[in-house]
């Protein structure tokens, strides 16, 4: 192959640029601080006012009544 030990340069480039950048994450505690992040989002969004604005802003509402009815009714 022509290219391969280009192909090989950029391949353990990448792979240490990519092994830094995780221990960068793993050494500054940002796994941690995402960790709590999702847990107060998703407690969050099973709050009776996260639920009601979410269907509030559904632009679908309408039409999902209307499939709800016509499966209800069809045999």
């Amino acid at each position: 192959m022509k290219f391969l030990d280009w192909y090989i340069k950029i391949a353990v480039f990448s792979a240490a640029i990519g092994g830094s950048m995780e221990l960068f994450m793993i050494k500054t505690g940002f796994y941690d601080k995402v960790a709590v992040l999702e847990s107060e989002k998703r407690a969050w969004e099973a709050t009776p006012e996260a639920q009601a604005i979410r269907e509030a802003l559904n632009p679908w509402k309408e039409q999902d009544k209307q499939q709800h009815q016509i499966t209800k009714t069809s045999p």
